[in-house]
């Protein structure tokens, strides 16, 4: 049995250092990035048995992501490796203000997207404590679409971030095919502005809170509102975090995996609810202190960070 199982698609992150334009820019960094092997990768390195369910190309570029990932602690085991396919990519422009931060995917046609429900090994999921999905993966195509629901059907318990990608679906097709699934899931993770945009749910965190609470009635809600920080609704009962770090934003991609991967460690490991939230914002801070999507994180980070960051309730 995992502690937790993941499932969906990694990208190769190839970045332009920043300031640099795409229309001007002469090297790229390599990182790899996807929403899922995010937090599974994260929760391996703070201790949990994870495990990652994907596919990738049976070339060089598909054994060094399931290497690197293998690396932080997560099995691969169960990633098909499939000949003739190609991995995703998307390039990432670090915006200076007022530039925005921007992106463009290339990823039609993925070794993912070809994969299917009769090529995966259900039983990790079957007996995952805790599985862990986004709303990337019903957005990519019909069978990436169907991996969701079959994982959705097999899960015992599952963790949702809802993960709005613009340039995959619309907001009413996203709405569509989320709201019965949110009736089911046991934790959820969603923006402010997500919710707005989705379900429009605007006002107070407390407001959009309640709104969603209706949606996902089984759900601890976990509503992330940036700079801000997080509130969480647990049957009635707001969570903020005790504590807020002071953070130096490195590098912001990654953060809202980060958070989720911080809050299902700790709630993974029986800890109470502020437990929960304040350890979520610790590894999100730490994720925007480094370099690429994967938060580099240690429980003694964890516990430094906690031990050492300003009390946000005074």
């Amino acid at each position: 049995m995992y502690d937790l199982v993941t499932l969906g698609e990694v990208l190769l992150r190839l970045a332009i250092p920043s300031p640099t334009r795409f229309e001007t820019a002469r090297q790229l960094d390599l990182q790899l990035g996807g929403a899922e092997a995010n937090v599974a990768a994260a929760c391996a390195r703070l201790g949990l048995s994870t495990a990652w369910i994907s596919a990738l190309p049976a070339n060089p570029w598909g054994e060094r992501i399931r290497r690197e990932l293998t690396g932080h602690g997560v099995d691969c085991g169960h990633v098909r490796m499939t000949e003739g396919a190609r991995i995703g990519v998307y390039f990432l422009e670090y915006g200076v203000p007022p530039r925005p931060v921007r992106v463009l995917y290339d990823r039609r046609d993925s070794a993912f997207a070809r994969l299917t429900a009769s090529q995966v090994d259900w039983d990790p999921v079957r007996h995952a404590r805790m599985v862990h999905l986004t709303g990337i993966t019903p957005a990519l195509g019909e069978a990436p679409r169907s991996l969701l629901e079959r994982a959705l059907a097999e899960a015992a318990t599952v963790s949702f971030d809802v993960n709005y990608r613009a340039t995959l679906w619309s907001p009413p097709e996203a709405r569509a095919f989320l709201e019965p699934v949110l009736t089911g899931v046991r934790y959820l993770f969603i923006g402010q502005g997500e919710a707005q945009t989705l379900f429009g749910f605007a006002g107070s965190p407390e407001q959009t809170l309640d709104g969603l609470a209706r949606l996902a009635p089984k759900a601890t809600i976990s509503l992330q509102r940036g700079e801000e920080g997080s509130t969480v609704l647990d049957g009635g009962r707001l969570i903020r975090p005790s504590r807020r770090p002071v953070v130096q934003v490195v590098d912001p991609i990654g953060a809202g995996d980060a958070y989720a991967a911080g809050f299902l460690w700790a709630t993974l490991r029986g800890r109470g609810l502020q437990e929960a939230v304040d350890a979520g914002t610790a590894v999100a801070a730490l994720k925007c202190s480094t370099w690429g999507d994967i938060a580099l994180v240690s429980p003694q980070d964890v516990a430094d960070v906690l031990a050492g960051g300003p009390d946000v309730r005074r």
